[in-house]
């Protein structure tokens, strides 16, 4: 960066680092100085450096907050009425797979029923036998004329009719053995188990639901995104999100809802999540959306003050003469701050260092130009001097004469 002729800023710096030089000396130790002469000590030095803001590669972010959810969340209920529970297997939290044994009722009653509906079907298929034997008989008595017509086709009607009720008899039985596959609650996919309302020793209806599951154990984060930015969102974007309890994750942007709350003109962005036992469903989470790379305004970090809550660069004219310039920071890159309002591509920043006697360099968080009502006065503010004993502290410096203008806001 290039050297600076010092401004009445840098001058007034100039004069505070002498007396600081001299208030060393003061405070060396008094037997040294009486054993010996006291030898020359360095004075601080002031170092004031001016740096042009540069257009920087940066990379674009969006921030949203939002919810984590469970990707599906299945309801496992009841298929049978009536029924007792006898065991439940599984509890909150456990990892099950596809078709595993969730809950157990009794099968006694149903068992019963698959026994009497399978002696049903035994007795209508005798009965269809029975009337297909009766009207193979009657049909080879129709050429001798023994039987008339009409009783032939009685014969032929209770033959169909016997082979009906075989079917019913075998459809009861199916609805009685599918009674008794249902006293097992079967996981209808893998997951984790989120709900429990299953207690052993309940008789349950039909349909009462007994647990709930996040399928697959999948996650995902719900950003809730302004319509402004909706656009900027693309399927596909990495995104890193940071629950409540501190855990992060790289997610990938699923979808974008193709509807906005007409409430609250948001619309949702679901973001897939990877496994991670310290993000739940339930939890608030931050994210930041990356939509690549752009260019940006940035200053060194140490060009930027903070004073009373505002961000502030000092900025030098084509006078030699420093300004105090509010200024909007932005993303930190590096050692560089990106400036987002308040400051010009063309403008010159200026910041300074003090080197102290034991060569440690210490930067100032505060070196400002006030304005009083008759003229105007600089006044110094710094931060700890260990080796001078000295703690952070502001002087003012009256009566110095400043070229300088009114800052700008």
């Amino acid at each position: 960066m290039p050297a600076f002729k010092l401004s009445p800023v840098a001058l007034a710096l100039v004069a505070l680092c002498v007396l600081t030089g001299g208030a060393a000396l003061l405070h060396t130790d008094a037997s040294r100085a009486a054993d010996q002469p006291a030898a020359a000590q360095p004075r601080p030095a002031l170092t004031v450096t001016t740096a042009q803001p540069q257009r920087t590669s940066v990379p674009q972010r969006l921030s949203a907050n939002g919810n984590v959810a469970a990707w599906q969340e299945a309801s496992v209920g009841a298929e049978s009425n009536g029924l007792r529970l006898t065991a439940v297997n599984v509890n909150v939290g456990d990892v099950v797979k596809a078709g595993q044994v969730l809950a157990t009722f009794a099968a006694d009653t149903v068992q019963a029923d698959v026994a009497q509906a399978r002696a049903s079907v035994m007795e209508a298929e005798a009965n269809a036998a029975e009337a297909a034997a009766n009207a193979e008989r009657a049909r080879g008595l129709q050429a001798s004329g023994a039987l008339s017509q009409q009783q032939i086709q009685q014969y032929t009607t209770a033959e169909q009719t016997a082979k009906a009720r075989v079917e019913a008899a075998r459809a009861q039985l199916n609805a009685q053995q599918l009674r008794l596959k249902f006293t097992q609650v079967l996981a209808p996919d893998s997951g984790v188990i989120s709900a429990r309302t299953a207690t052993v020793g309940a008789v349950v209806g039909s349909g009462t639901e007994l647990f709930r599951m996040v399928r697959k154990g999948r996650l995902e984060w719900r950003a809730e995104v302004t319509q402004a930015e909706l656009a900027r969102i693309r399927t596909g974007a990495k995104v890193q999100v940071t629950a409540a309890s501190g855990a992060a994750v790289e997610g990938t942007v699923r979808m974008v809802a193709p509807t906005v709350d007409t409430q609250t003109r948001n619309a949702l962005v679901y973001v897939d999540l990877p496994a991670n036992p310290d993000i739940r469903a339930g939890m608030f989470a931050r994210g930041d959306f990356a939509l690549g790379e752009g260019q940006a305004l940035t200053v060194p970090q140490e060009a930027v003050v903070v004073r009373d809550g505002f961000f502030y660069v000092f900025v030098v004219d084509g006078q030699q003469r420093v300004q105090q310039r509010k200024v909007q920071p932005g993303r930190r890159v590096a050692d560089r701050v990106e400036i987002t309002a308040g400051l010009d591509a063309g403008a010159t920043a200026s910041y300074g260092t003090v080197e102290e006697p034991c060569n440690v360099q210490q930067k100032f968080s505060r070196a400002s130009v006030a304005w009083g009502s008759r003229a105007p006065w600089a006044q110094l503010a710094f931060d700890t001097i260990t080796s001078l004993r000295w703690g952070s502290m502001k002087m003012p410096w009256p009566k110095i004469p400043i070229a300088a203008t009114e800052p700008s806001s």
